[in-house]
């Protein structure tokens, strides 16, 4: 068994965190020592150590309770995940958007290399460089578009490219 200190350090996190999840109780420790302190057993830091993956894929506290608590079932839990990966993907399309307006903003000082983004341009120019023609490039979109929709959608908004350019690609992807 383990002290709060030794289990806050373990995990990188404060002493007054997890006494906030024993307060909540989400994490209550599994003994206590002669002099009454706090001590965790290895089905505690097993515990903690789902609550921290949850935690770090960016779940509320309520949600990851449920989580680890076995009340949600599985359907549940994958609604619950589901809808997280929902947000961080619209999250991420927002702070694409941004990028691109920044580099914008910036005109001929901003660099796509700065923003460690490609460009149309410089993606078409790479697909050629490795032998590819307008045709293999056509046949590549297809393919992705086939194989994930989604995935080839956020490709090409990470591009920077239009809504209406996107519609028009996945359009003419869609059609062999």
């Amino acid at each position: 068994m383990v002290t709060v200190g030794a289990v806050a350090k373990q995990f990188g996190i404060s002493r007054s965190t997890l006494l906030y999840y024993e307060r909540i109780g989400l994490l209550k420790p599994g003994g206590r020592s002669n002099a009454n302190y706090r001590l965790y057993n290895d089905k505690d830091v097993k515990k903690l150590r789902r609550i921290m993956r949850y935690r770090e894929a960016g779940l509320p506290l309520a949600a990851v309770g449920e989580l680890i608590s076995g009340k949600m079932r599985s359907p549940e839990k994958d609604s619950a995940l589901d809808l997280r990966l929902e947000q961080i993907n619209s999250e991420i399309a927002n702070l694409r958007k941004q990028q691109h307006i920044i580099l914008q903003l910036l005109g001929k000082a901003g660099s796509p290399k700065r923003a460690r983004i490609l460009t149309k341009a410089s993606w078409v120019s790479l697909l050629k460089a490795t032998g590819l023609n307008e045709h293999d490039m056509h046949r590549w979109h297809i393919e992705f578009e086939k194989m994930s929709p989604e995935a080839h959608q956020d490709f090409l908004e990470f591009l920077g490219l239009s809504s209406k350019k996107i519609s028009e690609i996945r359009t003419w992807s869609g059609k062999e």
